[in-house]
Parts: C-alpha cells; structure tokens; sequence
C-alpha cells in the first residue's frame, strides 16, 4: 500500500516536472524565456516548446500585434504666439525586437507605454512650438504628424518598439482661452452681419432711387406722348369742324350762338345785363334768319 502510495506521489511529481518543462507559443506572441533575469532564447514561432523548469527557466509572453498609446487626458502645449491648447494624440505599436524590449522594461507594457508616452510628448512639444495654432489645428496638421512620427520613431527603436502611426485625435483652445476666442468669433460674425446688412441697405436705397427715377421717366414720357396725340386729336378736330362748318357759314354761326346760349342759361339764377338789340339775341328774334 505504502509502495503504490510512493509510486503516485513520485508518478505525480514528474508529470508536475513534465508539465513545467513544456509551453506552448501562440502565433500572435513572442515567448522569451529567461534564468535569472538573463535572456536565454527568444521564440517567435508558434508551436511546442521544452524549458527547464523552474525556477531555473522562466518563459515570458509578449504581445506581437500592433497596439493602441492611448492617453486618457489630453497634454498642454504652448504654440509659436504663446498661446496654450490641449493636445489629444495616439499611436500605434508594436514590438520587433522582443529581447531589446524585455532587457528595456522587464515585459512591463505600463513602464513601456509611459517611456512612449514621453517621447511622443517630448515630439509634440518640439513640433508645436514652432508653430502657430491655426497651422497646428488645419493647415499642418498632416506635416505635424509626420515630423513627429519620424522623431519618435529612431526613439522607439532604441527600446525595441516600431512606431505605426501618429495621430492627433483633438487640438483645442485651454478653456480660459475658448471663451475670448468664442467671444471674437462672435464679434466678427456680427461685424459681418451689420456690413451686410449696410451694404444691403445702400444696394436698397439705390434699387428705391432708381425705380423712382425710371417712375418719373416713364410717367413724363407717357405725359409727353399723351399730351402730343391730345393735340393731334384737337388740331384734326378743329380741321374736321373747319371743313364741316365751312361748307355753311351762317349754319356754323348758328350752331355757336346755340351753345353761347346754352352756356350762358345754365341757371335760373343767372343774371345778364345785355342790350336786347345786340347780335346777341338775332337769332331769337328770327331763329330762321342769319341777318
């Protein structure tokens, strides 16, 4: 009993010692083992492996897919004019010499991450105190980016690191400065908007004055034009009537007593102090007669 005891206790004891000696890489790591802090193989083929145990042999896992620097809090830079804005960037890495970077940080991905941290800042404050905030924000935004890329990226290399890409995410004022600024865009589009509304006024008032002065143009013309064929109907009236009258002298002399008449007894209350022999009154005296 005592010996088949002995025997699954030494039984489980190499299969511990087995286990411990065998690790597995995935394909999307790199496996480093070490002994004492000393790098003795790197691995960065997938597959089955064999160690010592330990602690004569540790094995290490490094991550070899490109990764994300994300900062939670945007850094504070100051510009070529002296003006402070708050700058939000990542980048995208990855590990290439997984042996450099293990004798870096030890396999520590925060120590890594803050050493990259320093140095994408360190690039931003270099590139963005050479310029001013409205290159920063949309006319160099892509030159800013690529210069801080290459900068960072001999850097990198020093601890075992590839730099993918650099992007700044969000570029914008301190919020001292966001105030002033809003109030100056605010004062600029109304000073915009009262010019256009002077500039519109002015055009107004021309349309006004011009509209008048075409108004008056044509109401003269159409006076003028009126007034000529009145006097065109007249004259070929007093021709008519001239023709038509000639004809008959004592008929026409008649026919202009009759309306002297008619004019001059309108109303009952009308009084005339005439002499009853005049020329006046020939024709009521004999109607049929122009002597």
């Amino acid at each position: 009993m005592n010996r088949l005891v002995t025997i699954l206790i030494t039984g489980f004891i190499a299969l511990m010692l087995l286990s411990s000696t065998v690790f597995v890489v995935d394909q999307r790591k790199y496996a480093i083992v070490f002994a004492l802090g000393e790098v003795k193989q790197v691995i960065s083929e997938p597959g089955l492996h064999f160690k010592l145990p330990p602690p004569f042999q540790n094995v290490v896992y490094l991550d070899k897919r490109i990764q994300t620097l994300d900062p939670k809090e945007a850094d504070r830079f100051i510009t070529a004019e002296k003006m402070n804005i708050l700058v939000d960037a990542f980048v995208k890495w990855r590990v290439t010499e997984p042996r450099l970077y293990f004798v870096s940080f030890g396999g520590d991905d925060n120590r890594a991450g803050d050493r990259m941290q320093q140095i994408v800042k360190a690039a931003l404050n270099d590139e963005i105190t050479k310029r001013t905030v409205r290159e920063v924000i949309s006319g160099q935004r892509g030159k800013v980016m690529e210069s801080i890329r290459s900068k960072v990226v001999d850097e990198a290399k020093q601890i075992g690191v590839e730099i993918v890409d650099v992007r700044l995410k969000r570029v914008d004022y301190v919020e001292q400065i966001n105030n002033s600024v809003y109030e100056r865009m605010k004062a600029e589009r109304v000073r915009v908007a009262n010019e256009a509304r002077s500039t519109g006024s002015a055009e107004s008032e021309q349309i006004r004055a011009d509209a008048d002065k075409q108004r008056t143009v044509i109401l003269a013309e159409a006076y003028r034009e009126a007034e000529k064929i009145k006097g065109e109907g007249d004259a070929k009236a007093s021709q008519i009537y001239a023709e038509a009258f000639g004809r008959n002298p004592e008929f026409y002399k008649f026919y202009r007593s009759l309306e002297a008449y008619r004019a001059s007894f309108k109303s009952k209350a009308d009084v005339m102090l005439v002499d009853p022999q005049s020329d006046f009154f020939k024709y009521f005296k004999n109607p049929g007669s122009g002597k």
